[in-house]
């Protein structure tokens, strides 16, 4: 016997008997989600060594010079369109000239090749024309977003027959046909495996002949663009009772194409969504009769309709809300570093007050790195990939910081931002925050269960090898392919274990990095991190096995510790990208230093947590030695970021780039104007500051300043005027009437009419 036979029947044969007990089993839900999608980036971390190279050369995003034609074009003038308070609180809809603009220009068709009619932009592009609209209307946003995420065009270009491409892409392109898709029912959200709306085969009449199709009875709600849809994707549970396809009965998730004018389709009223007024509302189907051709992908894809709805929620996770939380994350620090600097309190700016520069900064960073991360997946996509579990990192944490900077923009603005009226710019991106959170996998179900769990299985470099041999029937073969698998694995975790007592101990002195200027140190700090991340991940598979995924708050951390691993690589790539810029250090410090102080302190909570407090305290010696390593940005790091979001300058623009500037007199074109004339006007105020002259008259007649310069120190503070005005109204102005006006008409009438 060779030592290969001796370690395979006499080591690792009880090793495979006991990680049978204690591995995660799969279900055909979690087997199926985890087939769907591509690793990446996420799999080089979980090595714990990652190669930065291979990071560095991904190509950086760049726009065509068609796609930056429609964003100078088409996009733009949308965008001028667009009056968010007169939508919200007047319209209670895109008015229908908006509908007509978007369908004639292919908003709907950018993800559709052009061979089908469609702008087939990149996902960069796609993502920069959603990143521009959010900066004008959430509305308008969500309601291009949609049928160019997850819906039936993204599930037809992945899984559909030709001839259904052929007939319905070219539709959904011209905005002929508005999708939606039905995937959420009243008994289940995000356990979208217990759903109760089903499918039966059965033989019926179509278009005067007898054909074989399927009879559906479904509930569904929350469906965006449902109320003005003309096609529905519908997820459904598929049964074969009468054996007419096979000997099989349960058939699984299936997801086909159900056309809103059938009879037995009811469109229910429409949901208010946080008093978004993007079209949203329920759907129900009552023995509606639709042929196996409706199927998307025919007869091939019966019951494989989970797999198909994995792998296409990376548009809807990975682009569309990413873009959406970028751009609000960009527009707080726009706007709110532009407030900052033309109110005043006891004199001087607000922004002079450490108070505010605290939030400032913190807004500035987070513009920064979502921005980042945001290009990096988009590179990601384009390379063509399916990023599931990137997406599902993106989704939650992208949507999170959103939050927070949308609340520290409220906070700094105070009533401004709190009284409603056209003059408030932030006040209906406030209430569109809990959208983002909620919708496409929620949150805390997204942190808690699938970063980390599909993650560890799908981006770890053994252990789903491990996994497939213990399903494996041969026992034979199981054994012979686990063996291989555990003995790699075992050599790999004391591999780790080296790094990341080497690179802990050593402060991450002596860790890999590129040469990368003065980012270098940050590299070497993401190396040590990312060694530490895989040690603590193995002892927490191997302590805990299938016990961890019950142990949420464990795997959220571990989840939040992969996810700042991959937001702070976005954020190194960045500054790379734009060519390693001086006067952006400030940005990369913050971002690094508050990301890397994040991971230290899951890192402790994951120590204090671990049920093995033998592992925990090797753990924590090997990782933590002296407790967490980093502990935030410094002070003067967050007045410099500040600083950038107050004054005018080149940093500022790229943070800020594709939001849309305002029209008009409309409060954004106020603001920046008034911005625009505090720079212009500074030293003549200064001036008559220091001559303690508040009359700009008087300063002309003592010398201080010019008569040009009064004339501007005037208009500056006429602007400025109008900038901090809040809005009033007359009591009857106030009464709803049906949010301000009649209530347009929803479901089909209302389709038609825009037809």
């Amino acid at each position: 016997m060779d030592w290969h036979q001796f370690r395979r029947n006499r080591i690792s044969q009880p090793i495979f008997g006991w990680a049978q007990r204690v591995l995660p089993t799969m279900s055909e839900t979690e087997s199926e989600a985890l087939e769907a999608g591509d690793v990446w980036w996420e799999a080089d971390l979980f090595t714990g060594n990652p190669e930065w190279q291979r990071l560095l050369d991904t190509p950086r995003p760049e726009l065509t010079s068609e796609e930056r034609a429609f964003m100078d074009g088409p996009v733009e003038e949308l965008c001028d369109m667009l009056d968010d308070w007169k939508i919200t609180w007047e319209d209670g809809d895109l008015p229908d000239e908006m509908w007509t603009f978007i369908k004639r220009n292919r908003f709907f068709g950018m993800i559709v090749p052009k061979k089908y009619g469609g702008l087939e932009f990149s996902a960069f592009a796609h993502s920069e024309v959603i990143r521009t609209i959010s900066s004008r209307s959430a509305t308008a946003a969500v309601t291009v977003m949609v049928p160019n995420s997850l819906g039936p065009g993204e599930l037809l270009m992945q899984f559909g027959t030709e001839e259904q491409r052929e007939y319905w892409l070219p539709r959904l392109a011209r905005g002929e046909e508005v999708p939606c898709f039905g995937l959420t029912s009243p008994e289940a959200g995000s356990d979208a495996a217990s759903m109760t709306d089903s499918g039966i085969i059965c033989r019926d009449t179509w278009k005067g002949e007898e054909v074989l199709g399927i009879r559906l009875n479904w509930h569904k709600r929350y469906i965006t663009l449902s109320p003005v849809a003309t096609v529905l994707g519908l997820a459904f549970k598929l049964r074969d009772p009468n054996h007419l396809l096979g000997d099989e009965e349960e058939l699984g998730i299936t997801v086909a194409l159900v056309p809103t004018d059938l009879p037995g389709v009811t469109t229910g009223r429409r949901h208010l969504p946080s008093f978004q007024m993007f079209q949203n509302g329920p759907t129900e189907g009552k023995d509606v009769f639709i042929p196996l051709d409706h199927v998307i992908g025919g007869e091939a894809q019966l019951g494989k309709g989970w797999k198909m709805l994995m792998a296409a929620l990376a548009a809807g996770r990975g682009i569309s809300l990413p873009s959406l939380s970028a751009a609000a994350a960009a527009f707080c620090a726009r706007t709110t570093g532009a407030y900052a600097r033309v109110r005043e309190q006891f004199g001087i700016p607000i922004g002079k007050f450490e108070g505010v520069q605290e939030r400032l900064g913190a807004i500035a960073a987070t513009a920064y790195r979502l921005d980042a991360a945001r290009r990096l997946t988009c590179a990601g996509l384009d390379s063509g990939l399916k990023l599931a579990v990137i997406s599902a990192i993106m989704k939650a944490h992208a949507t999170d910081q959103m939050r927070q900077a949308v609340n520290d923009a409220m906070d700094v603005h105070a009533g401004k931002a709190v009284i409603d009226g056209p003059s408030n710019y932030l006040g209906n991106l406030y209430r569109a925050v809990p959208v983002g959170i909620t919708v496409e996998g929620a949150n805390i179900l997204t942190r808690n269960l699938i970063i980390f769990g599909q993650g560890a299985i799908r981006a770890h470099p053994y252990l789903l090898k491990e996994m497939n041999a213990l399903e494996e029937e041969d026992r034979e073969l199981a054994l012979t392919r686990f063996d291989e698998a555990f003995w790699a694995h075992v050599g790999h975790g004391l591999k780790t274990a080296g790094r990341a007592w080497i690179r802990n101990w050593s402060g991450g002195l002596i860790s890999p990095s590129p040469k990368a200027g003065k980012a270098r140190p940050y590299y070497r700090q993401l190396s040590r991190a990312a060694a530490s991340f895989a040690l603590l991940s193995d002892f927490a598979l191997l302590t805990l096995g299938g016990a961890l995924k019950r142990k949420e708050m464990l795997s959220a951390r571990l989840g939040d510790i992969l996810s700042e691993l991959y937001f702070l690589s976005a954020v190194l790539k960045r500054w790379e990208d734009d060519g390693r810029q001086t006067e952006d250090l400030p940005l990369l410090a913050y971002s690094m230093e508050e990301g890397l102080a994040t991971i230290d302190r899951r890192f402790a909570e994951l120590f204090a947590n671990l049920p093995n407090r033998f592992a925990a305290g090797l753990c924590k010696f090997l990782i933590q030695p002296l407790g967490p390593h980093r502990h935030g940005p410094r002070d003067k790091v967050a007045v410099r970021c500040a600083e950038i979001l107050m004054a005018p300058s080149a940093t500022r623009d790229r943070l800020t780039s594709g939001l849309h500037r305002g029209r008009g007199n409309d409060a954004i074109a106020t603001l920046e104007r008034a911005f625009s004339l505090s720079v212009l006007t500074e030293k003549s105020r200064d001036a008559m500051r220091k001559a303690a002259i508040d009359d700009p008259e008087t300063a002309v007649a003592t010398g201080n300043i010019t008569a040009a310069e009064a004339e501007q120190v005037a208009e500056y503070r006429k602007a400025v005027a109008a900038v901090i005005a809040v809005d009033d109204f007359a009591p009857e102005e106030l009464a709803l009437h049906g949010m301000g006006g009649e209530q347009r008409e929803t479901g089909r009438s209302a389709q038609a009419a825009r037809m």
